[in-house]
């Protein structure tokens, strides 16, 4: 009985850990998007960085819990080579930079609302958080958000980079 508990308890903790997908490393799809700041952001100038790039929606909770998580880590790797953007997929940008606004976004906010780069990266879970090396290759997928996530991001923030 006590080994059942345990299985049971087990299975329980691995479920509720980051899902991570450590990726073979492949060219991240390039794109370019409206910036809330004005000007176009595209990804392969971005190259050379570490670069987070987090799919998010106005009408989710989990993501505006995650927002301040991401705020914390772009402040503390920012100056070593890391960049974040946070990918709004709303039809309304009016709304999405609102939000941003009010959640105190210090990172650059684009704007998917035909929802053309979420598809070429295949996503279909709100947030999701890829991260992609210095030679502009996808390393990691993270669908979803959980507390306690952002502490798996850190790690692998650190480590691309280390590289």
């Amino acid at each position: 009985m006590h080994l059942r508990l345990r299985t049971v308890l087990l299975l329980g903790l691995l479920l509720a850990a980051a899902p991570v997908f450590a990726l073979v490393p492949a060219p991240a799809p390039d794109f370019t998007l409206p910036s809330a700041a004005g000007p176009n952001l595209r990804l392969q100038e971005q190259r050379g960085s570490v670069v987070m790039l987090n799919f998010w929606a106005t009408w989710c909770g989990p993501c505006r819990r995650e927002m301040p998580q991401l705020n914390r880590l772009y402040a503390k790797y920012r100056s070593a080579g890391f960049v974040l953007v946070g990918v709004n997929v709303d039809e309304d940008r009016a709304k999405a930079g609102g939000l941003a606004e009010q959640l105190g976004l210090k990172f650059p906010v684009v704007f998917d609302s035909a929802k053309r780069v979420s598809r070429l990266y295949r996503l279909d879970t709100m947030p999701s958080t890829v991260l992609i090396d210095r030679d502009g290759r996808v390393r990691y997928l993270h669908p979803g958000y959980h507390d306690g996530y952002e502490d798996t991001y850190d790690q692998q923030i650190a480590e691309l980079l280390r590289e």
